[in-house]
């Protein structure tokens, strides 16, 4: 696994400790046999072998064949008496060739001994010969690498003769015909008969132990039959000779590591500093309850290597949570930013860093860290305390708006960038797809050796001995002499082509995708109509919420085309154990849709698959984005597009959420690309809308005199001291007393006005007092309070206006480009 550090660079070492870490963790629950001291067979005579070899089963492939096996066993054994040891085993682990490493030199010393001692040279074929029976008879038992680099023809015929032919019969009846005679099959074959030459015992006595074993074996030796080391154990397997919770293939175990622990999951990073180390790892153990395992992962993530690994990369002896303001601020400015690299046509690698799309997101988890250390030290203090120290992220950084309008812009910018490229997709896989099936139909039908045509292009098709029959092969040579595998070129079109279907008629995750099997094709029958509504139930995923979605008659086509392609022969779909990356567990055997036959075993397509397909096809468009650059597809883009053309053909909103499964409106919405164009029309359209609903004798062309009516009122509104605000069509309900009207909005240029009428009141009440006016003396006093309130509210308004900050922005009156005056 290469791991990117914070600063960009690159470490293989995660991926080694995490391979280790998942072999051991294998091997220590599936341990294989050890190999015993000594065993009858081992403990006979020479006589005794040899007599072994003279029954007659071991006679029935011919005399010459019988009397070189004896030659040549006789010779060894005769050889292995010179070295010291009780049984024959002991013999052999004492000499040399049990030490040779290429397996095809351990002739050589036996033939020098039989030259001097035997006066009498051995043949090579001899040797191999008696070593084979040797073998097959369990007289001496070598190691797996001996076996492995030592190539034999005859091993897989004469374990399954003369060993254990039940076993083998057995295995042939899991088998199906095709790949029990293949190349691959030859080589599955003869790696089983590798473990009973090594370990003993039958076909029923292998174990899943013997078989990791012999898988690291060849692994380490670069093997050419690791490729047929899963379909060996497919096999076995299928005999149910191994416990529920094995290992359902070994392809791949190295990088499938499993669930880790959350001591598992920091030691990625080698933190050095062992109080912090054992800090992070009691976090994620209280965390881990409330959290998915891909949470966790992602959580450590952000701990382990792009916090506190960076930290003392940068500032090594660090060892206190408390940070402080110049090393936090470092360390955010070196995560802010990450670094690209890009290797150009003459091979030099350029660098360049970007903004950090993740930086938000985990600023957020971490600030989440230090919080629930305060939180949980007032809880436990003795276990929490001493780490509860201030947060070095304030509030105010890990605000999400902007990081999630960013967000949005990018993807709904994505959509519209393969919106209107999506048809030219769906044209350029179906045409792959068709015209890799018709090289696949020509290739069949071709000899083995013959040149054939199709589409325009002649090729030759190989004479290659991967099948029992040459003729079966699918490999040919195009014209320019470069080796094409038609029959995996069809199966990649293929499933490119249902893969873009799928996900351009469904909108659903590319998990939930490889999820679905046959059982996810259900139907459901109106009860008012009795028609039938074929529907696809999506299993649980991210939200962890089931829901049906129904099938369009193109989306029924595709379905079934998919059906027919991986059904097997007596029409049922195999069940095939996947492996899910995100939780890092095997699911149970399901009749998956998305599955296909890789060396003679039926495996699910990986997600790397698919995305390498699509980039295929997208290749073959010539389509590039708004940088020039290839354009690329993700699986997640058609759930995108999905929405955004569901919602623009009418589909409600909420509707499109059930749809999607999303737990929230905004979600769904964030998906929807909404392009310009369709806003002007939508807002038309509710206009439209809007006034259908209104009368419609509002919508008439006024008259002169209703018109001449709506100026008037405009023009009675001016009054001395201010403006009035009723509203038109209104009449002045209190008689035009305008002084103590609320409706009245008093300019400031009029406040000596205003003074001046408060003034000659407070004059008048004092002539109305000396006079005895009474009835004068109430009016009075009712005007002089409007007056004063009159005063107040424009004193309130340039107390306001006071405390106000001028911008530097001019006024109506100061950019009004013409000033008309009043003319009467």
């Amino acid at each position: 696994m290469t791991v990117i550090t914070a600063d960009g660079t690159k470490t293989t070492v995660p991926r080694q400790m995490a391979a280790q870490a998942a072999h051991n963790g294998w091997h220590e629950q599936y341990p294989a046999r050890t190999l015993p001291e000594t065993w009858p067979a081992t403990e006979q005579s020479r006589d005794q072998v040899l007599a072994l070899i003279g029954v007659p089963s071991m006679q029935a492939e011919g005399r010459h064949t019988w009397l070189a096996r004896k030659r040549g066993a006789e010779v060894i054994l005769r050889w292995l008496e010179t070295f010291p040891g009780a049984t024959w085993q002991d013999r052999w682990l004492a000499c040399p060739a049990a030490l040779q490493q290429s397996g095809s030199g351990w002739h050589d010393e036996i033939i020098e001994w039989s030259r001097a001692e035997m006066h009498r040279v051995s043949r090579k074929p001899d040797l191999s010969a008696g070593m084979l029976t040797l073998l097959t008879l369990d007289v001496i038992r070598p190691s797996l690498d001996w076996l492995i680099t030592r190539r034999s023809r005859r091993l897989r015929e004469t374990m399954a003769e003369f060993r254990d032919p039940k076993g083998y019969a057995d295995l042939a009846d899991v088998a199906s015909s095709d790949d029990w005679n293949s190349r691959v099959g030859y080589d599955a074959r003869g790696t089983i008969a590798r473990i009973l030459a090594a370990k003993g015992g039958t076909v029923r006595d292998i174990t899943v132990g013997d078989c990791l074993e012999l898988r690291d074996a060849q692994m380490s030796l670069q093997s050419r039959s690791v490729r047929s080391a899963s379909l060996f154990y497919s096999w076995l397997r299928d005999l149910s000779l191994f416990p529920p919770d094995a290992p359902p293939n070994l392809r791949h175990i190295s990088v499938r590591t499993g669930q880790r622990t959350p001591a598992q999951l920091i030691d990625r990073y080698q933190i050095q500093n062992e109080p912090i180390r054992d800090l992070l790892v009691s976090y994620l153990s209280e965390r881990q309850v409330a959290m998915d395992y891909t949470s966790l992962d992602d959580l450590s993530r952000c701990l382990g290597l792009n916090f506190w690994a960076d930290l003392e990369k940068h500032h090594p002896g660090i060892d206190s949570l408390h940070l402080t303001p110049e090393t936090a601020a470092a360390w955010k400015q070196r995560f802010r930013t990450t670094v690209d690299r890009k290797r150009l046509p003459d091979g030099n690698v350029v660098e360049y860093e970007r903004p950090r799309l993740s930086f938000v997101p985990v600023l957020t988890k971490i600030r989440a860290f230090y919080l629930d250390i305060a939180q949980w030290a007032a809880d436990d203090p003795a276990r929490w305390g001493q780490w509860a120290v201030p947060c070095p992220i304030r509030e105010s950084e890990v605000s999400h708006k902007k990081h999630e309008r960013q967000q949005k812009a990018r993807s709904r910018e994505r959509t519209r960038e393969r919106m209107p490229v999506l048809p030219l997709l769906i044209r350029t896989a179906s045409q792959h797809a068709e015209e890799s099936r018709a090289r696949l139909e020509a290739v069949r039908e071709a000899p083995a050796g013959g040149s054939f045509t199709v589409l325009g292009e002649t090729f030759t098709k190989t004479t290659s001995t991967r099948q029992a029959d040459p003729n079966n092969t699918t490999v040919a040579y195009d014209s320019t002499g470069r080796r094409r595998y038609l029959g995996s070129e069809e199966n990649r079109a293929f499933w490119t082509w249902a893969v873009v279907e799928f996900l351009r008629h469904s909108g659903v995750r590319i998990e939930e995708m490889l999820e679905s099997s046959h059982h996810s094709i259900t139907q459901y029958k109106l009860p008012t109509t009795g028609e039938i509504v074929p529907l696809l139930q999506i299993a649980p995923s991210k939200t962890d919420e089931e829901r049906v979605l129904l099938v369009s008659p193109e989306f029924a086509d595709v379905l079934s085309v998919i059906v027919r392609r991986v059904s097997n022969d007596s029409g049922a779909i195999p069940l095939v154990s996947a492996y899910d990356k995100q939780e890092k567990v095997w699911n149970p055997p399901m009749p998956l849709l998305f599955q296909w036959t890789v060396s003679g075993e039926n495996l699910s397509i990986s997600p790397t698959t698919i995305r390498k397909a699509l980039n295929d096809v997208l290749a073959a468009t010539g389509l590039t984005d708004s940088t020039g650059k290839p354009l690329r597809y993700q699986p997640h883009d058609f759930r995108r597009l999905f929405v955004t053309d569901a919602i623009m053909s009418g589909l409600p909103p909420h509707i499109a959420q059930i749809v999607c499964g999303h737990r929230n409106l905004n979600t769904t919405m964030g998906y929807h690309a909404i392009y310009p164009a369709d806003a002007i029309e939508a807002h038309h359209a509710f206009i439209a809308r809007r006034r259908s609903l209104r009368p419609s004798e509002e919508y008439r062309t006024p008259t002169s005199e209703e018109w001449d009516a709506f100026l008037a009122h405009f023009e009675k509104r001016k009054l001395s001291i201010g403006t009035c605000a009723r509203a038109f069509g209104t009449d002045c309900i209190h008689e035009h007393a305008c002084l103590k009207c609320p409706m009245l909005r008093p300019e400031h240029s009029q406040r000596p006005r205003l003074v001046e009428i408060r003034d000659n009141l407070l004059d008048r009440i004092v002539e109305a007092e000396r006079e005895g006016w009474l009835g004068e003396l109430e009016k009075l006093h009712t005007r002089l309070a409007g007056a004063e309130n009159k005063l107040t509210q424009l004193d309130e308004e340039a107390a306001r206006q006071a405390k106000v900050a001028d911008l530097g922005m001019p006024s109506f009156d100061q950019i009004a480009i013409r000033t008309v005056a009043d003319q009467s």
